[in-house]
């Protein structure tokens, strides 16, 4: 296997990776003095690095090579997930300022202050579960591939090695490594992926000669409700149902809110996170018509849509060049993988751990939690052979439509139980067990549906983002059907989490927490969706 970096793009590489590990020394030689300083970066953290964490932790190297590969085969569609910026302002807006009130660590602790224990188990284990199953197995994956491709090196040495480099600041260093590492790789991302989107517009002719070769059906986000992939409806609403549980209930993107000092600074690292969230379309989507439209005009060629990004790198780029953009994709798997290993680490210390053992001492819970990051490496690693067998494109489809699964019942529960005070304990629970038990249906109904026929056939093949939408409405049925069938929770308990609780003092903290460049950068991302939900009609 041969690499397609030169001598210069390894010096370039080397240089990034030198500034990488002289970050993580530097946060490392600060030390943790106790778990918040641990899980939550000592909650000291600007909206800059807050936002560019946000970012990198969303962006892993499979959703680069991904979206290129999107963008190549089927053109702006996807585009709907990317302009779920405005959920990031509704996490800063809506959510974050009570999850600051609980004083929670994590999304799980909340829902046992606003809801009780069993709420708690049922998020904490399902999270665990998921995050090893799901992002930690196919960020390794996808990377193993990545690196192997652009370093030309085995799968299994490019894949145990970045697990291995990045786990190991990530449990030395906790939040504050990983947090800072972000933010370089975040300007090592964007600044490598916009240079490819540059010349690969150059390349082509320009704008309006891509429009013309890709064909208006590559920029048409609005296909309809009848289209099998794509239709508009799981799109807009379906994606939004999703989004929220992503962008506003995970541990894996709120925790890096949560390290902020105050509610203010919280809130406008999730709006700089907003603007960012816009980038992908046009730094992964746009350059992968790019490369639909140079294909027809014969300046190159892939076989397959996961190799678009790659041959853009080869194709496009000067050497020098190839060496930051290696790095760039280098560092969105990292970063994905850094994130994820500590978001682990800190629900099964805080969530399961110390809610055994809570007189635990706090030197004693960080090392719980460094041992919890190491195995989350370990079943990693032992997962690569799985995740070979299975092959990235096919499982990652099916991650996809599985996360529109889980997604409704939990983003009911949040959603109500912030913005009614009446939603009760038993009505959260039910609703978790209930969309798991939905969810479990539609899994085994799409693995035997050459068994079934009638309205269970249709079950099976519903657009996984039309049965979002379908399971988000039972879900909010059953949750207040419950509520308004049970006793109403103790006031008294819940004050201060949610809408109908909230203080005279609470009111006038969250009003000072208020700027009105805040409100005018949030009104201005909202306008700039629109717009773009406005010009990619076809």
């Amino acid at each position: 296997m041969e690499s397609i970096l030169e001598t210069a793009d390894w010096w370039v590489l080397g240089a990034y990776l030198a500034a990488l590990i002289g970050v993580a020394v530097w946060v490392v030689l600060q030390k943790n003095k106790n778990t918040e300083d641990y899980f939550l970066a000592g909650r000291n953290v600007g909206w800059f690095v807050i936002g560019a964490s946000i970012f990198a932790s969303n962006i892993g190297s499979e959703h680069v090579v991904g979206l290129a590969g999107t963008g190549a085969e089927s053109g702006m569609p996807m585009a709907h997930y990317e302009l779920h910026a405005w959920i990031v302002l509704l996490l800063g807006w809506l959510f974050l300022p009570f999850y600051f009130r609980s004083k929670a660590f994590t999304m799980p602790e909340f829902l046992e202050k606003r809801f009780d224990s069993r709420s708690r188990w049922f998020l904490s284990v399902f999270s665990l579960v998921g995050y090893v199953i799901t992002k930690v197995s196919v960020t390794i994956y996808a990377g193993g591939i990545v690196v192997s491709e652009l370093l030309g090196i085995p799968f299994w040495y490019g894949a145990i090695g970045i697990v291995i480099f990045t786990g190991a600041y990530t449990v030395i260093g906790g939040m504050k490594a990983v947090i800072y590492t972000e933010t370089l790789q975040t300007i090592i991302l964007i600044a490598g992926s916009l240079i490819i989107t540059y010349l690969g517009l150059e390349k082509v002719g320009g704008w309006e000669e891509l429009r013309l070769v890709a064909g208006s059906e590559h920029f048409n986000m609005w296909r309809p409700i009848s289209d099998p992939d794509f239709p508009w409806t799981g799109m807009l609403i379906g994606g939004t149902i999703v989004g929220v549980w992503y962008w506003c209930t995970d541990q894996y993107i709120v925790q890096r809110t949560l390290a902020a000092n105050n509610i203010k600074i919280g809130r406008r690292g999730a709006i700089f996170g907003a603007y960012l969230k816009l980038l992908p379309i046009f730094i992964f989507l746009i350059p992968g018509i790019i490369a639909f439209a140079l294909a027809k005009q014969g300046v190159l060629t892939y076989e397959k849509s996961d190799e678009v990004f790659p041959v853009l790198v080869k194709t496009l780029l000067p050497v020098g060049l190839k060496g930051l953009v290696a790095g760039g994709l280098m560092a969105a798997l990292m970063s994905s993988l850094a994130s994820v290993f500590n978001s682990c680490s800190t629900i099964f210390t805080i969530d399961i751990y110390k809610k055994l053992k809570p007189l635990t001492e706090e030197k004693k819970l960080l090392n719980v939690g460094k041992i919890a990051t190491s195995i989350v490496v370990v079943l990693g690693i032992i997962w690569i052979p799985i995740m070979e067998k299975i092959g990235g494109g096919v499982l990652y489809q099916y991650l996809q439509s599985v996360q529109s699964y889980i997604a409704p019942p939990i983003t009911a529960v949040f959603l109500l139980g912030v913005i009614w005070k009446r939603v009760n304990s038993k009505a959260a629970i039910v609703t978790l067990f209930s969309g798991l038990l939905m969810a479990a249906l539609r899994i085994l109904a799409e693995i035997y549906q050459t068994d079934l026929s009638g309205a269970l056939l249709t079950f099976a093949t519903l657009n996984f983002a039309h049965m979002a939408i379908f399971m988000f409405i039972l879900s909010v049925v059953i949750c207040i059907s419950v509520s308004l069938a049970t006793n109403p929770p103790d006031y008294s308990l819940i004050k201060g989490l949610s809408f109908g609780t909230l203080s005279a003092q609470d009111k006038q903290l969250n009003k000072e927490s208020i700027s009105t460049i805040d409100i005018i950068l949030s009104v201005f991302l909202i306008v700039i969706v629109v717009l773009v939900l406005s010009y990619f009609t076809g």
